[in-house]
């Protein structure tokens, strides 16, 4: 029996052991190697989660516990067991498939109520006591370097080096802000749905830990396969901004630029090696899939998205022509 099957043999029997009931049905709608299936069970619809890490599946049903009586942006943690979690159903109509269905207004409108969702998902957690328990992202020297200097992918897309105007000194000390605030990381459309009702919900809790907070917005701006560009996207997190964040809305604007463009670079460097070990992919079956964006069309827009961001800072502002002229590149593959 391969490790598939094992997996779905073990979230089967400890469904029916948590639910005391028969398993009448299971899907898999991220594919049948992706840790989370839907179930129907009593008659109902349920998403059970096994990790490779027990320990992420803990945490994420740690999280949702927490947070679902401050609000209702997040699936209801049913309950754990032998390491199998299970949680609501908030709808199987992906926001990366759903929105990519509508028109430019609806798809803004829909991106309007992501980031809403987001924003609210914070103030939730500043209610509990997440901030003093949840592990910090992203904070150590050697995180902030590695994240700073992998603009180096960018090099061969010019006959000239990385400028030295770009400041890899000075940028890990801006980057480096007082975690204060529970983030739920790996904001990609592809975690969020929509329900019967079109009530939108985010989902995968595994990574969550404390940071800043804008780079939750950040995931969403860098997600390659999103169609609301850049410029539209900031303008929606300036004009739903909290300010019980506990920020000020221009410093954390300048930071969320800097933050988003470092991102894109970083998506764009698994897209790189994606392709180089596994080719390029049709964008429906990405989407569906909710897979790496290694098409030429999201690695331009990824690139074109950058180019928008990074000419918002002076720090960023010397790589724009390179993620214009990788813009160009992917275009013509």
């Amino acid at each position: 029996m391969n490790s598939t099957l094992r997996r779905h043999d073990r979230v089967k029997a400890a469904a029916e052991a948590f639910f005391g009931s028969a398993i009448e049905d299971m899907s898999f709608p991220g594919g049948e190697k992706r840790a989370s299936v839907r179930l129907r069970v009593n008659g109902r619809s349920v998403i059970a989660s096994l990790r490779p890490d027990y320990r992420r599946t803990h945490l994420e049903a740690f999280v949702l516990q927490k947070l679902h009586p401050f609000c209702d942006d997040v699936p209801e943690c049913l309950g754990v067991e032998a390491d199998v979690l299970f949680q609501a159903d908030v709808g199987d109509r992906r926001l990366n498939q759903e929105i990519r269905a509508h028109s430019p207004a609806v798809q803004q409108a829909l991106a309007e109520e992501a980031v809403a969702a987001i924003f609210r998902i914070h103030a939730a957690a500043r209610r509990t006591d997440l901030h003093d328990i949840m592990p910090h992202l992203g904070n150590n020297p050697g995180w902030l370097r590695s994240f700073v200097d992998a603009v180096d992918i960018l090099e061969p897309l010019m006959e000239r080096g990385i400028p030295a105007r770009y400041p890899r000194d000075s940028l890990p000390d801006f980057l480096n802000r007082p975690a204060a605030q529970f983030v739920k990381w790996d904001c990609r459309a592809g975690n969020a749905a929509l329900d019967e009702a079109g009530r939108l919900r985010w989902f995968d809790f595994e990574y969550a830990g404390i940071r800043h907070g804008a780079e939750d917005f950040a995931w969403l701006i860098g997600d390659e396969s999103w169609p609301v560009d850049a410029a539209t996207m900031l303008d929606l997190v300036a004009d739903g901004f909290d300010p019980a964040c506990g920020h000020d809305l221009d410093d954390y604007m300048a930071y969320l630029t800097v933050y988003s463009t470092l991102h894109c670079v970083q998506r764009l460097k698994l897209i790189l090696e994606e392709v180089q070990r596994r080719g390029w992919r049709d964008a429906a079956e990405i989407v569906d899939r909710d897979d790496v964006g290694r098409h030429p069309d999201f690695a331009a827009q990824l690139c074109r998205n950058a180019a928008v961001l990074a000419d918002r800072h002076a720090y960023t502002a010397p790589l724009v022509p390179y993620f214009e002229t990788a813009v160009d590149s992917f275009l013509s593959v």
